[in-house]
């Protein structure tokens, strides 16, 4: 599986996750909301250092796309 399919389909995730928490009144939602974007960032963070750590991470190709969170 392609690594960028997979690093924008956990932002994606993300920035619906946030947009959708942002949005509703209720504590214990919003509690659930904070637990899954956590989740997600710690995926995040596992896929981003490995691709440092196999040296596929190319920090010298920014294609102009701002990161949405």
């Amino acid at each position: 599986m392609d690594i960028e399919i997979i690093l924008d389909g956990l932002s994606n995730e993300i920035y619906t996750t946030l947009n959708a928490m942002g949005k509703t009144k209720n504590a214990d939602e919003k509690l659930t909301y904070s637990k899954t974007v956590k989740n997600l960032c710690d995926s995040l963070e596992v896929c981003v250092d490995l691709l440092d750590d196999i040296g596929l991470f190319d920090d010298d190709d920014d294609d102009g796309k701002p990161i949405p969170f």
